[in-house]
């Protein structure tokens, strides 16, 4: 018999969440988190079930203290709705957008789909979001308790040759509210995007967000799992001659070939079958950075074993979403267990001496 454990009463829920379209399930999970206002009585509630970050999970990056090394990835609260309610359940850091200067309605639906036996989601939203003044206005309102990453990128209708100046508004107008930010050159959903991940196009966006970033809040950028080795280690090495905290690693995939199976619904995927080409790409960045930038990886954590491995190819800090879709709210405490195993496994009192000895230098 299922108990009062999130995750039994999650697996009971989930058959009758799956049969909403995604967005609509999804919206619907926003609207009840957004409820959620730090230090109410329905905060205390969430944060009996599910916040218990163990203090030996407490970890830095890029200059920025986390009670823990677990957060939610950009794309799930894209517009600073429910921050709150998120930091309620446990996360370590909450990553909102993307955000664009303008609101914009983004791409028709249907535009996300699950892949249930592959435990995937395809997505094709086009960043819809309610702009950067908005996002700023909630964010002045929130009180997660947890850094709170601002991921922004470029409206539908900007040409190519003014991407920087919106990635720059972004960064101007939600900077009193941000902890980070995280250029986001990545998005399949958006046409023309990927092609600023080149090292002229980017250069460009990161000279104008350097400039509005005034004081400098760290500022990494997110790249595609699909980019070849030789253009990663092109873009960690402009990160690092424009002094950015990091590399998120990654955004969802475009290819669609998975163990004989084909996708063939268009947009980004997630999930599981991201995951070998995430932390491929966390293994390169890590291999062309060395120290010199820290590296958040995503793509494919639904347990304390992917977190795990995650770290050991690079990673300082992993974010979650669509694990989170399948494993639902009690994923964080999860990982949050198992990695705290690791370390009394191993005999290890803080978070960094593990990920030390996963990187086979302790």
């Amino acid at each position: 018999m299922p108990t009062g454990d999130p995750r039994s009463l999650y697996r009971l829920a989930r058959p009758l969440v799956f049969q909403l379209d995604a967005e609509r399930a999804h919206d619907r999970v926003v609207g009840l988190l957004s409820r959620v206002r730090r230090g109410g009585a329905l905060d205390a509630l969430v944060r009996a079930a599910f916040h218990r970050p163990d203090p030996r999970l407490a970890s830095s990056a890029f200059g920025v203290a986390f009670p823990s090394p677990v957060g939610l990835a950009a794309g799930f609260d894209k517009s600073a709705r429910c921050v709150d309610g998120l930091a309620a359940l446990g996360f370590g850091h909450v990553e909102v957008g993307t955000v664009t200067p303008r609101p914009q309605p983004g791409n028709p639906r249907p535009r996300i789909f699950r892949d249930v036996p592959r435990r995937g989601l395809v997505n094709r939203l086009g960043f819809n979001n309610d702009g950067a003044v908005a996002v700023a206005a909630r964010l002045a309102r929130a009180r997660p308790g947890v850094p709170v990453g601002v991921n922004v990128g470029k409206n539908r209708d900007t040409p190519a040759d003014a991407a920087h100046e919106d990635y720059a508004s972004c960064v101007r107008t939600t900077h009193r509210h941000a902890s980070y930010f995280v250029v986001n050159v990545s998005s399949p959903n958006t046409p023309g995007l990927r092609a600023l991940q080149s090292t002229e196009a980017l250069a460009r966006i990161l000279d104008a967000v350097r400039e509005a970033n005034a004081p400098g809040r760290p500022t990494l950028v997110k790249i595609a799992p699909d980019l070849p080795p030789d253009d990663v280690r092109a873009v960690v090495e402009l990160a690092v001659e424009k002094r950015l905290a990091g590399i998120v690693a990654t955004n969802t995939t475009i290819a669609r070939t998975h163990h004989g199976w084909v996708q063939r619904e268009p947009g980004g995927l997630s999930g599981a079958p991201l995951r070998a080409l995430s932390n491929r790409t966390v293994r390169l960045v890590r291999e062309a950075a060395g120290d010199r930038l820290s590296v958040i990886g995503v793509g494919g954590v639904f347990t304390a074993d992917d977190a795990l491995e995650k770290l050991a190819a690079g990673a300082d800090l992993v974010q979650v979403y669509t694990g989170m879709v399948y494993e639902g709210p009690g994923i964080v405490k999860r990982i949050h267990r198992g990695l705290v195993g690791e370390m009394e496994r191993l005999g290890f009192e803080r978070f960094d001496a593990l990920c030390e000895s996963l990187r086979g230098h302790g």
